[in-house]
């Protein structure tokens, strides 16, 4: 008789991992809040993971280091973090998530691109519904201007863009050991960060003081142990069912801003998300 392995554990993985990132706008603000930027937060936050998988994985550093490809996903998430980490800190959290959650859309045109995949009659749809979801939630209100644009709205569609490269190039990469893409997407979240803060010549840190370097210290392991429950969930279950479960993440960051008032719910926002939740649950349900 062959025992049959529960997926409740993959599945409530998936869901640890969803809410980390779904409620992570919170301590991000107490840590902005206390001085330290977002940007200078994301690069903390993720050196303690490299740290923890150079200890785990030395190993890992070799490879990196001699392929190239591994690189470009280095790029991606540490675009993808650095952005989305900005964007929910120092804007509504609601349309951040959301115009995030585009990703489907571009990793319809980057896998025709990059992975030779066919863009089919389904795929059109779900790009028809994205669209039209990000030109609702980016319409401006009434009284306003075309040209009135948040800025951290841009920082939802940089987000999910990079999150869309991050994973079709996981994809591309797979072959490759799991320390080195690893490795890639945690050092990529610290160094463009870091980059970021040159670049843009944001302000150094506050001095030394347990409120924010426990806070941050705290948030590297949690970022930590949601990836790890991501892989674990990820590595036994169906890759359409993955995507169902980490579409939970809209919930847990839309509700907890809701309630916390981080974000406003209005009828053209709620349209506009439906569409854009609708295209990415759509690709997550095709065969």
């Amino acid at each position: 008789m062959t025992l049959r392995t529960s997926p409740l554990p993959a599945v409530a993985g998936l869901l640890t991992n969803a809410m980390v990132w779904g409620l992570s706008w919170w301590p991000m603000r107490q840590l902005n809040a206390a001085g330290l930027h977002p940007l200078w937060a994301t690069a903390i936050i993720f050196a303690i993971s490299v740290a923890a998988i150079t200890l785990r994985k030395p190993a890992a550093w070799r490879e990196l280091l001699t392929q190239p490809p591994l690189w470009w996903i280095l790029l991606a998430a540490g675009t993808t973090n650095a952005s989305f980490n900005w964007g929910v800190t120092a804007g509504d959290v609601v349309r951040v998530v959301l115009l995030f959650y585009l990703m489907p859309l571009w990793a319809v045109l980057l896998a025709r691109w990059l992975l030779k995949e066919p863009i089919t009659g389904a795929a059109v749809m779900r790009l028809t519904l994205a669209l039209g979801g990000a030109a609702v939630v980016l319409w401006p209100a009434e009284g306003q201007g075309l040209g009135a644009f948040n800025p951290m709205d841009l920082l939802g569609l940089i987000g999910g863009f990079s999150f869309a490269l991050n994973n079709v190039m996981l994809k591309r990469e797979s072959h490759r050991g799991d320390g080195g893409r690893g490795l890639a997407m945690f050092l990529g979240g610290c160094l463009v960060s870091l980059a970021l803060t040159q670049v843009l010549d944001v302000p150094p840190p506050p001095a030394v003081a347990p409120g924010w370097l426990l806070g941050a210290v705290a948030m590297g392991g949690f970022f930590l142990v949601s990836n790890l429950a991501l892989q674990y969930g990820v590595s036994r279950l169906p890759a359409n069912v993955t995507a169902v479960i980490m579409l939970t993440e809209v919930l847990w960051a839309a509700g907890s801003a809701l309630l916390l008032g981080a974000g406003v719910l209005t009828p053209q926002l709620a349209i506009g998300g439906a569409l854009i939740v609708g295209a990415a649950a759509l690709a997550a349900l095709r065969p």
